[in-house]
């Protein structure tokens, strides 16, 4: 499997290689965007994230491993990119391959509503307005 914070844009490619076999029927990815809008509904410029690398890699192999013991045989591939991200771009992404999509699906939607809950990486949200408001991960 593959599991990496980076600085730069996300292959998304490369991802789904890393996880893509013979005995794999499906794939399911998730990607996530920096969006022109807050929860709240405030206009977003955009995101600078920050992580303490080693941590966050560990945890991302521990879900990743969590994943595939939980739902059936899957392969996990998680990347985060940290730094300053501008509207569009893709800030996390996530893809499983199993023998079936049901075990790729429940994997992949489990590996990033963990990443949000455990993974040590932080999210200031950057508004048009020139505020700045770190933000919980939910």
């Amino acid at each position: 499997m593959f599991y990496d914070i980076v600085e730069t844009a996300l292959d998304l490619e490369a991802l789904a290689r890393a996880v893509r076999g013979l005995e794999s029927g499906a794939l399911v990815t998730f990607v996530g965007y920096v969006r022109e809008r807050s929860d709240e509904g405030r206009p977003v410029d955009g995101l600078h994230y920050e992580a303490h690398r080693e941590l966050a890699l560990a945890e991302l192999r521990v879900i990743g491993a969590e994943a595939s013991e939980r739902f059936g045989p899957a392969r996990v591939a998680i990347v985060h990119r940290v730094g300053e991200l501008a509207l569009g771009e893709a800030a996390v992404a996530i893809a499983v391959a199993a023998a079936h999509r049901g075990v790729a699906f429940d994997a992949c939607e489990y590996a990033i509503d963990e990443l949000k809950k455990r993974v040590p990486i932080w999210k200031q949200e950057r508004y048009v307005d020139g505020d700045a408001s770190w933000r919980e991960n939910t």
